[in-house]
């Protein structure tokens, strides 16, 4: 996601760690630039919310 900015991010610190974000590890959610301060931190989100949305489209449908 090389087109995403650190400056378009919604957040100063990791939602995990508590460290400030990185530009090497954004991801977008919801149409918004959310930051984490490594690389790991962003894909352990992405594998969260992956499951998570999944599970409510399940009780949507």
């Amino acid at each position: 996601m090389n087109d995403l900015k650190l400056e378009d991010c919604v957040n100063e610190t990791c939602p995990w760690s508590g460290g400030p974000v990185s530009a090497d590890a954004l991801t977008l959610y919801r149409g918004k630039v959310v930051g984490f301060c490594k690389v790991g931190c962003r894909d352990k989100f992405e594998k969260a919310t992956s499951h998570f949305d999944a599970a409510m489209a399940k009780v949507d449908a």
